[in-house]
């Protein structure tokens, strides 16, 4: 049985929690740099210069010293949030959160929308988590519980 065969409940609630704290990996497809990029009104190679950087084989968002991501504002807000990367836009539900309860329960410790909010299925967890389905799946499956709720 799942984790969350009950579903799970969240809103984002813009406090910047998961966006702040130990440096780490924010990674970025083709489609967010480009949609990041437009949003900013700059070329391609101007936000990969400026913005990302190479790990491996694979691009990550720059962060400010400490690990705050590059695009929080002083007052701990997301200046891209109308086209944050997939990953962003896809917490919390993350696999590594959703193995358990208790998995889930200790993220909801640093995320007042955790246990918050309006109730995702399983199957709208699973199209959330599913690394596969596109961004703007990610944003249908979102608008469509906000209605429902």
């Amino acid at each position: 049985m799942s984790a969350y065969a009950d579903g799970l409940r969240f809103e984002c609630t813009q406090c910047g929690n998961c966006c702040t704290g130990a440096p780490g990996y924010v990674w970025v497809s083709p489609p967010d740099t480009h949609a990041i990029a437009d949003h900013l009104g700059l070329s391609i190679v101007e936000f990969l210069s400026r913005y990302t950087r190479l790990v491996s084989t694979v691009l990550s968002l720059v962060e400010k010293p400490g690990g705050d991501c590059v695009f929080l504002d002083e007052d701990r807000r997301c200046t891209i949030q109308a086209v944050k990367p997939r990953q962003c836009l896809s917490y919390p539900f993350w696999p590594r959160l959703l193995a358990s309860r208790e998995a889930w329960n200790e993220e909801a410790v640093h995320c007042p929308g955790m246990n918050e909010g309006p109730l995702y299925r399983p199957e709208e967890i699973d199209r959330i988590a599913n690394r596969e389905t596109p961004r703007e799946g990610v944003c249908r499956v979102f608008q469509k519980v906000r209605a429902r709720s």
